[in-house]
């Protein structure tokens, strides 16, 4: 069995910049020294032309902007590496397909107040934030994150409160953007402290790459905060086991310290994921982390992202092929996101062969049938 190791990022590139450790550490000096112009990236990679075309074209959609600490992943001359493909450009993004959509889970017609999405009966999703620490090409909300498009995100903070009070059938707000771990400690501590004291709602999830593309800012601090508004969920966004570094390791392990459950969400990627070798590293790898496997997405059919797409049958293909070759904690559920907001639809391999009133076949994982006898009617007069 091939053993599972964590590879710091630190310092890579940036050596030569005679950059200190404590500079490195810091989220604020891996913010102030993102790279987002084709000058700076083109200091340590050798682009091909559709990178390049692609990086010309980037600030009308969607902007280019990468942390040191995630760009130290990427591959100097490969521009299939698999960090690569999910951050650099390319001139396939201006390729609009006609089954493409700008807003592909239809968030836009789900809010009752802008920058609040009501679509399912005991939950919302509360975009707070249009930035993100990265910004990852296939973004669901291209169309509103990073600040350069023409629709924005203009969130009414009073208005979407004073919905969730009013709103008793609400458990669960999940925040989402852009990145709230963007937010200052007290800027986050006084949303979730208003959150939380509505009292029909039951727990918050926050939605953040953050602890991917910039461990530095999981401070003792922060956890100590989060800590305060228990039960409190996070769903990071890991795609492949390279960006699990030990920096990432021990960010997350600060999280789970202090209670904060965590589970993972990837979207199935061309060339990036779409292999079982590579979703079986990535969430045993997760599990090390204290991380639950949870979602394994479909990619949305976001305009400009067709070359980043596979089909879904090598999505089942993977549910597959990890189902009984891993543990069970492991395997997430795979969805699509309907089109148009129909909601996630779990997909997954057929396992039953044949069922009716008197029993149902079923094939395990090695291909191996079993019949299970159906119940019989009860008697007994209820």
């Amino acid at each position: 069995m091939t053993e599972i190791t964590f590879t710091p990022s630190a310092p890579g590139y940036w050596a030569d910049a005679n950059v200190s450790q404590e500079d490195w550490n810091s989220a604020k000096w891996q913010l102030k020294n993102r790279i987002s112009s084709l000058a700076d990236i083109e200091k340590h990679l050798t682009l091909c032309e559709e990178e390049r075309a692609g990086i010309l074209l980037t600030g009308t959609k969607l902007a280019t902007a990468v942390t040191p600490h995630y760009f130290n992943l990427i591959h100097p001359t490969d521009p299939n590496c698999p960090m690569r493909r999910q951050v650099i450009p390319r001139i396939e993004e201006t390729h609009t397909d006609p089954s493409e959509l700008a807003d592909p889970c239809g968030e836009d017609s789900h809010m009752p107040v802008p920058g609040l999405v009501h679509r399912y009966p005991d939950r919302v999703l509360f975009l707070v934030t249009d930035r993100c620490a990265a910004y990852c090409r296939y973004c669901t909300r291209s169309r509103v994150v990073s600040g350069v498009s023409d629709q924005k995100l203009e969130t009414q903070w009073d208005a979407a409160i004073e919905y969730l009070k009013k709103t008793p059938q609400v458990r669960d707000v999940l925040l989402s953007g852009g990145d709230p771990l963007l937010f200052s400690d007290a800027k986050l501590e006084k949303l979730l402290s208003k959150l939380h004291a509505i009292p029909h709602i039951q727990f918050i999830r926050i939605g953040s790459r953050i602890p991917i593309f910039l461990p530095q800012r999981i401070t003792p601090e922060l956890c100590a905060m989060l800590k305060k508004f228990h039960p409190l969920f996070l769903s990071i966004h890991t795609n492949h086991p390279a960006e699990l570094t030990s920096e990432v390791r021990d960010a997350l392990g600060r999280l789970a310290d202090a209670g904060v459950v965590m589970g993972n969400q990837s979207v199935l990627l061309d060339r990036v994921n779409d292999s079982v070798e590579v979703q079986k590293e990535l969430v045993q790898k997760l599990l090390m982390c204290r991380v639950r496997p949870y979602y394994l997405y479909q990619g949305d059919l976001i305009q400009g992202t067709a070359h980043l797409r596979t089909g879904i049958s090598k999505g089942i293909e993977i549910i597959e092929g990890l189902r009984g070759h891993t543990s069970g904690y492991a395997i997430p559920q795979y969805v699509v996101d309907a089109p148009g907001g129909g909601g996630k639809i779990p997909v997954n391999p057929q396992y039953v062969v044949e069922s009716n009133t008197e029993h149902t076949i079923l094939r395990n994982y090695e291909g191996k049938e079993f019949t299970y006898p159906e119940a019989k009617p009860s008697k007994i007069v209820r």
